[in-house]
């Protein structure tokens, strides 16, 4: 009974370590010299032709803000276009759009998903550009947003991520939602790049060349189209370049509530990833295409939340039951935690990580419920409320 029971302890911690290890072996990575970016070249000067989409489902309360930024651009006027994708906005939020120098699309879709906002959106502006930009209806950019994002278009990416950062942290819940995207950005972004392999995309601050987007966007068909879009890049071996230095502020959720349902959507769209990456494993593995493996292995992985919560209690229970047991077990949750503090930025490792502290545990125990509210098939388009701040 008692080798049973060791071989179970051995095979959960190898399980677990897997996920562990690839975080450790990313940490580290970032801690590499940054990839110098492409030279340009004297006939690489010129101005790329943008259109910005927003996406925005009941987004009354920061659209109007989110406008005004890409509206205020120091970009030349003549070089880019915005488009909003009003679906069930308020009439007087419509009216508001309606005035402003951008196109104003008003879809009704019974179910209603980004994916689906873009695809009509693509089949109804007529304005030619280079390059589209894909933003949320929350996103505030700085009025250098585009001319800084048109130097790095002009370095040949064809498919660029920027740095998306919290624009709020107003509670324990946001600032750690917040900390969490750092992480993801020093991890799945930057130390990738670092070490050549694409970044991860995050479903806004995100740009594409026109000819690819426009040919590829029809296939997107769940509610994580980042997810899709890194698929059809990778299997194509398209690099995609994160932009550090240009940032694209995001508003975090600021409730439990809004943290466990936005995190079941993802957790959802992981699950639907990875079914839909396997089958072209083979034919990876066989050409050598690193991306799209990495990027496959990587949906397998367990969430950091259920990490930082399955770790202690497993290596706490096995100190009370069977000390020598727990020490594999400790080792492997200090491997984590000293990665995970490498991976936050020295700027966030003070007050945003005392304050995270106090929402973990009930945030990761509603992660770990998520787990069983996963399905699958499920393709639908879960609405995450924004905060607001009362006056």
């Amino acid at each position: 009974m008692l080798w049973s029971l060791h071989i179970l302890d051995y095979l959960l911690w190898a399980f677990l370590a897997l996920s562990v290890l690839y975080v450790v072996f990313f940490a580290i990575a970032s801690l590499f010299p940054r990839r110098k970016n492409r030279e340009l070249s004297a006939s690489d000067s010129s101005l790329t032709d943008f259109l910005v989409f927003l996406p925005a489902y009941h987004e009354d309360n920061v659209i109007r803000q989110s406008v005004e930024a890409l509206l205020a651009q120091d970009y030349p006027k003549t070089h880019y276009h915005v488009a909003v994708i009003s679906d069930h906005m308020q009439p007087d939020t419509n009216h508001w759009l309606s005035q402003q120098p951008i196109s104003l699309l008003q879809p009704v879709f019974d179910n209603s998903s980004k994916a689906k906002a873009l695809q009509f959106a693509m089949q109804q502006v007529e304005h030619r550009c280079e390059r589209v930009v894909i933003l949320d209806a929350d996103n505030l950019v700085a009025p250098d947003f585009l001319s800084r994002l048109n130097i790095v278009c002009r370095q040949g990416y064809q498919a660029i991520q920027c740095h998306r950062t919290a624009k709020n942290s107003d509670n324990d819940v946001a600032a750690l939602d917040g900390l969490s995207e750092e992480i993801n950005n020093t991890l799945f972004r930057r130390a990738h790049n670092n070490i050549g392999l694409s970044s991860a995309l995050i479903g806004s601050g995100m740009c594409f060349t026109y000819e690819w987007f426009a040919s590829h966007i029809d296939r997107l068909s769940t509610a994580v189209e980042d997810r899709e879009l890194e698929a059809l890049l990778l299997v194509e071996r398209i690099h995609i370049h994160y932009a550090a230095d240009i940032h694209v502020k995001d508003e975090k959720v600021a409730s439990s509530d809004n943290f466990q349902r936005q995190r079941l959507r993802w957790m959802t769209g992981q699950v639907q990833s990875l079914f839909a990456m396997l089958p072209n494993i083979p034919k990876a593995i066989a050409s050598g295409n690193i991306d799209y493996i990495d990027k496959t292995f990587q949906q397998a992985l367990i969430p950091r939340s259920i990490l930082l919560l399955l770790l202690p209690v497993i290596a706490l229970a096995l100190t009370v039951l069977h000390w020598p047991w727990s020490l594999k077990w400790w080792l492997l949750l200090a491997l984590f935690g000293l990665s995970l503090l490498i991976a936050i930025p020295r700027s966030l490792r003070s007050k945003a990580l005392s304050r995270s502290v106090f929402a973990l545990p009930s945030l990761a125990w509603r992660m770990l419920r998520n787990l069983f509210r996963i399905k699958k098939s499920d393709t639908t388009f879960h609405h995450t409320e924004h905060y607001q701040k009362s006056e």
